[in-house]
């Protein structure tokens, strides 16, 4: 892989830097940097926080090992069974248990003032909006990607798009909720086996969307060509709209 100098660092894409630099998505989720749905922010644009060095990111990310292998296939098929099998197959494993946990953290704990009320709903909402995008692309998108690129799949890697942000809105209300994994001193085993498992979830999501945005949809056509956009993809609330009329 070609080096990249750390003073071109700062005027790169998250979402590059996270593909060209393994090890940068960590980076990146320590500090809170949004580089899936925010990937297009340049890393001199996306340092809002206080506390955060550019400086600081930039040492360390050049610090990661550039020569190291990527630790997701290269190859749009590959890439695609990739991203079923360990974000897909995980996500559906694994959401049902933590929205157990929340419910239970909640009712047992409703007294408490550190209790994540309403994280129960909030990734109860988040599985089914996040189990129907994943139907979508399974059922339309994925196998449009087998057959290599064409015109009309642009519509559709658009439309992902769009409900990746809305993931991400609904990662970032679930994150200030769980108040950044700090479980209180007197929290059960539930408690912090249910942080434990957000964050995980988090990560998780939050890779599988760069993966799709930033190394899968980039392979294929970008361009919105002006055909109507296919009706399988289309968000719930448009379905709806398009019913009615």
């Amino acid at each position: 892989m070609t080096k990249v100098a750390a003073e071109t660092l700062e005027l790169m894409r998250l979402g590059e830097i996270a593909v060209v630099f393994p090890g940068a998505a960590a980076v990146f989720r320590r500090h809170g940097l949004d580089f899936c749905c925010g990937g297009d922010a340049l890393l001199s644009d996306a340092i809002h926080e206080p506390g955060i060095a550019l400086d600081q990111i930039v040492a360390e990310l050049k610090g990661l090992d550039q020569s190291a292998p990527q630790e997701h296939p290269s190859e749009p098929a590959a890439l695609v069974d990739h991203i079923l099998a360990r974000y897909h197959e995980t996500h559906r494993h694994e959401l049902p248990e933590l929205i157990h946990l929340a419910e239970k953290v909640e009712r047992v704990h409703a007294a408490h003032p550190k209790v994540p009320i309403g994280l129960a709903a909030s990734l109860r909402l988040l599985a089914q909006e996040l189990d129907a995008h994943m139907q979508k692309e399974e059922a339309v998108l994925f196998p449009m990607m087998r057959l290599g690129p064409q015109p009309m799949i642009a519509h559709p890697i658009a439309r992902m798009r769009l409900e990746h942000d809305d993931h991400g809105e609904r990662l970032r209300e679930i994150e200030r909720l769980y108040r950044g994994g700090d479980v209180p001193a007197d929290g059960c085993g539930s408690w912090r086996a249910l942080y434990a498992g957000v964050k995980k979830f988090a990560d998780d999501l939050m890779l599988h969307i760069h993966l799709e945005n930033n190394v899968l949809f980039p392979m294929f056509a970008t361009e919105l060509p002006t055909t109507p956009i296919c009706p399988g993809m289309a968000r719930g609330s448009e379905r709806r709209d398009a019913d009615a009329g």
